[in-house]
């Protein structure tokens, strides 16, 4: 079910100290938030000490609260020089402030402005699961929980270093001390991993002892007599690291230039290969194609997988715009208008049971649908202000444009072979294209012609798309969707479409198909057919890869065998070294941001940028287990 977020109110107790009332607690002492930080939380965990000279450091905080931990742990790493090179912090909060009462309340630290100023500009919607903002140029990395973190905590993947224990007292919030959440902590502490906390509560202090963190009281902050630091002492398993941060990207649409782009970020040297000329010239080459969430009622995974994909999609958009790259996008916004009365019922009720934000979602009626649209609508139905279109071949050029990524175009791949702990591309006659020890397969419905991922259920969709001819701000001023889609002018056209025509291998433009998306147009905006001059049957074909449960998939590539019908994804053999990233559909643009987020931080032993199960939803591993249990259940 969805997790309604009820955002937090800025209050103030009498003294000026940030209050709840909802908890009855403050959320720092009175004597100084900023030396709370250092004193208890920074100091208790060793900091910065502990993490001088290391690759990586991740930090794991029970209360995000006003952010001020997390603002005093980024201000100490940009002060020491031995810093490490990256810092992770990954916090959870069932209430989050929105932007606006984060900087007003970070006026009273004046010193903090640029940083508070940085995560105020990328703060999220507030809407359930996680959100990672990539903050100081890639260097800090905040993994934003907002739901209750005593779900969340079971929901994340990470190996902390250090934790925050910084919710509100045991008395006022006991589910967030409780024995629970202490072996949830745990079961995400790397080896020799320390603890800090404000509270000595002895319930506390049994729970922690009970998930084997050995515990001491340590000299508390101003009037506090006491607080407690701990080590953990039980069995834990270090966070993965590449021994060589290089790979070969086969494919270089949305799919493959998006996980190149967040490896060349982490500093992984990457080689992208493409038999076309130039990027997004396969699937990824439309002229317009949209980004939007599809909600449910019951929030099921594609609907967390299309919120996560479509505001990490966002991001990713705003972030290439401030690397002053090309990509050419458009904050229009999306209407996803119902088909019928019954279905405008049930849009109706996803909006009142999930009271998103509406920055994020709205129903409107079909009079407000056609204000926003600039055209008669027939019906009303969702409004996502923060969605959009997007050119995905400029998104391809402009996610290649890093210093540490090289692109070789033209290239026929005869075969891939695995040589010496390496992956080795080949030629058709026998020249080594290149090689690296990791390899992923991006190459859309190409992925089938290799034999070592030839099992992967990827199948090809047939997608022509119509173009129209527009003049610029002509209506509809947004996307419209409605069994079809519409876009906004862009470059003197709009798309219409599109067909999906699964096993169709025909590359000619067809009237049939082309009739068939004028009459998605008439059914989404009557009348407006009347008012184009012939189109000659204008358009695009493309071959989308898609799943056959329409998820991605994503992950280290199985070997084909014979498993247990209770078999889980840890007991998947993989290839070693390779990897797919397929199945897209007709959602590349939502899919390619989320899921090269979490491909890239599974490759670099990162904190997963998805919660645990839909991560487990786009394992390529899921179609074996899915056929053990199939003949399991045909031989009862």
């Amino acid at each position: 079910m969805f997790e309604r977020i009820e955002p937090a109110v800025l209050e103030f107790a009498e003294d000026g100290t940030p209050w709840s009332s909802r908890f009855g607690d403050v959320y720092h002492t009175d004597q100084g938030a900023l030396g709370q930080a250092a004193h208890v939380f920074l100091a208790g965990n060793g900091l910065p000490g502990r993490w001088q000279g290391r690759d990586r450091f991740v930090i794991v905080e029970t209360g995000f609260g006003l952010g001020l931990n997390f603002l005093a742990t980024w201000q100490a790493w940009r002060d020491d020089p031995a810093r490490p090179h990256r810092l992770h912090f990954v916090s959870f909060e069932k209430h989050p402030f929105s932007a606006a009462d984060l900087a007003r309340a970070h006026q009273a630290f004046p010193a903090l402005k640029p940083l508070s100023d940085q995560l105020c500009n990328q703060w999220p919607l507030a809407t359930p699961g996680l959100h990672r903002l990539s903050l100081d140029a890639d260097r800090v990395i905040l993994s934003l929980y907002l739901g209750d973190a005593v779900d969340g905590l079971g929901r994340v993947h990470a190996r902390a270093d250090a934790f925050y224990l910084d919710g509100f007292s045991p008395a006022k919030n006991p589910d967030l001390w409780s024995e629970r959440v202490c072996h949830q902590l745990a079961a995400l502490a790397a080896p020799n991993a320390t603890l800090a906390t404000w509270s000595v509560s002895g319930q506390v202090r049994r729970h922690l002892a009970y998930a084997h963190f050995d515990l001491e009281k340590a000299p508390g902050y101003a009037g506090k007599r006491e607080m407690l630091v701990g080590r953990f002492v039980g069995q834990a398993t270090p966070a993965p690291a590449p021994a060589e941060r290089s790979a070969i990207v086969v494919g270089a649409g949305i799919a493959g230039t998006s996980i190149a782009n967040r490896l060349a970020r982490l500093d992984w040297k990457v080689t992208v290969v493409d038999q076309a000329e130039g990027p997004g010239h396969g699937a990824s080459g439309n002229h317009a194609g949209v980004l939007r969430p599809l909600p449910s009622l019951d929030d099921n995974r594609i609907s967390r997988l299309t919120r996560a994909g479509s505001l990490a999609g966002r991001r990713h958009l705003e972030w290439l715009d401030a690397q002053a790259v090309s990509a050419h996008w458009g904050a229009s916004g999306v209407l996803h208008l119902a088909v019928d009365a019954a279905h405008a019922e049930r849009q109706k009720a996803v909006v009142e049971a999930h009271q998103a934000p509406v920055a994020y979602q709205q129903f409107v009626s079909a009079a407000q649908a056609s204000d926003i649209a600039g055209w008669p609508l027939p019906a009303g139905g969702w409004w996502f202000p923060s969605g959009a279109w997007v050119n995905p071949p400029s998104v391809c050029r402009a996610n290649l444009h890093h210093a540490n990524i090289q692109c070789r175009f033209g290239l026929h791949i005869h075969g891939i072979v695995r040589e010496h702990d390496q992956w080795v591309l080949m030629a058709e006659d026998g020249v080594r294209i290149a090689h690296a020890p990791v390899l992923i397969l991006a190459n859309g419905v190409g992925i089938r012609s290799f034999p070592d991922s030839a099992a992967l259920p990827v199948r090809a969709a047939r997608g022509q798309v119509s173009h129209l001819p527009a003049a610029a701000s002509s209506p509809p001023r947004v996307v419209v969707c409605r069994q079809g889609y519409v876009t906004p002018a862009f470059n003197g056209m709009r798309c219409a479409g599109a067909t999906f025509i699964v096993d169709d291998d025909g590359t000619e433009l067809r009237a049939d198909e082309h009739a068939d998306n004028m009459e998605k147009l008439e059914y989404m905006l009557p009348g407006f057919g009347d008012t184009l001059p012939p189109t000659d049957g204008a358009g695009r074909v493309g071959f989308r890869p898609v799943s056959p449960d329409r998820l991605p998939i994503a992950g280290g590539v199985p070997v084909p065998g014979d498993y247990a019908s209770d078999a889980t994804l840890d007991a998947i053999e993989r290839m070693p070294g390779l990897y797919a990233l397929s199945g897209f559909g007709a959602r590349g643009i939502v899919w390619s941001a989320i899921v090269a987020d979490q491909l890239a931080s599974e490759l670099n032993g990162d904190p997963w940028a998805l919660e645990t199960d839909l991560r487990d939803s786009i394992d390529p591993g899921r179609f074996l287990l899915r056929k053990a249990r199939k003949a399991a259940t045909d031989r009862s």
